[in-house]
Formats: C-alpha cells, sequence, structure tokens
C-alpha cells in the first residue's frame, strides 16, 4: 500500500466533518513521522497479524500497512467508517471491525494465529484493554501501546519507585516491559492535556496460569489498596502475618517495595491456604 495514493489525514478529517470526541478519549495521531516509528518500534513486517485499537481517523494505521502486515482494526466510533473504508478500498490486507474492543473476541478475530497488538489507545480504556489482554484467555504475540506518561510509568517501574504498583506487578508477572518511546502532548490533535509515552511488552515464555493470575490480582488489590499500611495490616483479611511468612516476606514491609516474585509468592501462599 502506498499512503501517497490517500489525501492527507488533515484534509480527509475536514472532508468528512470529523472531530476527536472527548467521551471516547481521542486524541489523533496525524504525524506519519511518528506512527512510522510506532510501527517500527513494534517490529511487525510481512505475514504479522495487527490488531489495532482505537484507530480513530487511521494515522497508525496507514503506518503499519506499510511495513506488510495484515491489520484488522477495532473502532467503536462508527463515524470513522467512511474514512477508513477509504484506505480498506486500496489495501485488501486491512480488516475493519466496529464494536467495543472491551468486548471484542481477539482469538476469533486472530482465528487462532498469533498476532501483535499495536495501538495509540483511547485515554478512557487503556487500562482495563491492557488487563484483559494480560490476564484473559487469548494471549497477544506482542503489544505496542501508547498510553499517557503516568499510565506508562505505572507499567514499567521497579519495587521502590514512585508509580510502582499493583498495575506494575501485573503486567511485569506476565511481559517483559519496556518503555521504548515518549510522545509530548503536541504530537496529538488535539493536544491532551498530559504527554504520552509508548510501551512495548514481550508475554513471558512462561506465563502464570489463570488461577495464579486470579489470586496475584486479589493479592495486589489488597495490598496496595492500603499501599501506606505494612502488609501485616494491608492483607490481615487474606491471611495476614501467617500467609506473609508463608510466602517470604516480612509482614512490616509496604506493597511498594515488595517484588514481583514476592507478590507471586504470596499469591501461591494464599492459594495453597483456600
Amino acid at each position: 500500500m502506498n499512503v501517497e495514493d490517500l489525501p492527507p489525514l488533515r484534509e480527509a478529517l475536514e472532508a468528512h466533518g470529523l472531530w476527536a470526541k472527548k467521551s471516547f478519549g481521542q486524541h489523533f495521531l496525524l504525524d506519519l513521522n511518528v506512527t512510522r516509528k510506532i510501527a517500527r518500534l513494534a517490529h511487525v513486517g510481512e505475514g504479522d497479524h495487527v490488531i489495532e485499537v482505537g484507530p480513530g481517523p487511521g494515522g497508525l494505521t496507514r503506518a503499519l500497512l506499510e511495513t506488510g502486515a495484515r491489520v484488522t482494526t477495532i473502532e467503536m466510533d462508527e463515524r470513522f467508517a467512511p474514512l477508513l473504508q477509504e484506505v480498506a478500498d486500496i489495501a485488501p490486507n486491512l480488516t475493519l471491525v466496529f464494536g467495543d474492543a472491551l468486548k471484542a473476541d481477539e482469538a476469533e478475530i486472530a482465528a487462532g494465529q498469533p498476532a501483535h497488538v499495536v495501538s495509540n489507545l483511547p485515554y478512557n480504556v487503556g487500562t482495563p484493554l491492557l488487563i484483559k489482554w494480560l490476564t484473559g484467555p487469548w494471549t497477544p504475540r506482542s503489544l505496542t501501546l501508547m498510553f499517557q506518561r503516568e499510565v506508562a510509568d505505572r507499567i514499567t517501574e521497579g519495587p521502590g519507585e514512585d508509580a510502582y504498583g499493583r498495575l506494575a506487578v501485573i503486567v511485569q508477572a506476565t511481559c517483559k516491559a519496556q518503555r521504548v518511546m515518549d510522545a509530548p502532548a503536541r504530537a496529538f490533535t488535539p493536544p491532551p492535556k498530559v504527554d504520552s509515552a509508548v510501551v512495548h511488552l514481550t508475554p513471558l515464555a512462561e506465563r502464570p496460569s489463570r488461577e495464579r493470575l486470579d489470586a496475584l490480582q486479589k493479592i495486589t488489590a489488597a495490598a496496595f489498596g492500603q499501599r501506606r499500611k505494612m502488609l501485616r495490616s494491608s492483607l490481615k483479611l487474606m491471611g495476614g502475618e501467617e500467609l506473609i511468612l508463608a510466602a517470604g516476606i516480612d509482614p512490616q514491609v509496604r506493597a511498594e517495595v515488595v517484588p514481583v516474585d514476592g507478590f507471586l509468592a504470596l499469591a501461591d501462599a494464599w492459594m495453597a491456604r483456600r
């Protein structure tokens, strides 16, 4: 596909009378230099299947198609159907799906084959979507995702760092996480009030079982729900000191300093007690 065959994104948006909807958390990436860099960071190419959530006007979609990948977009805002169809008309490797990505069946979309997820995620559903992909029945081959910078920090930081919390534990228990690109607010139309960043996630070869992940989510919810308290207090209802000692952890430490392996040990100890 040659994007030069299509009108510039700004012209296409004006022609269709489209604008970003605040209620959908939309901020468009119209700069092809930025979208092409994201596509490169995703390490996708000929023969790969990419699922993109929230394509909007299709800026990142165009860059992904340039790599030769087969792209399936999932868009909730059907106002973009005519604009995206213009791209699909000249790109046979593009499939358009309209609906709520939180309810989408990615395994069905991928037809049982490995697929990458690459997306400038809508701000209001980015974290729930990430948790769905990391803990649900379908595992992507990789994820390259744009988030608010604050959320990117919450994904990649480690024990003792300011943004380390429940999200970091769940992500890092299931993936190798790297922050690979920063994007200032001015890169978007309209500019959001915060800067953004791209994270690249590679699922671990040995992923925790569904049961272990469920236990991990419960343990981290309790531990970080009262993150300034010692674990013996925050986990009192889940087993308290006995549980914490069984996991080989000091009951007097706070959740923010416990490494991912420590939380997995807590999840295992809690499962053993049930």
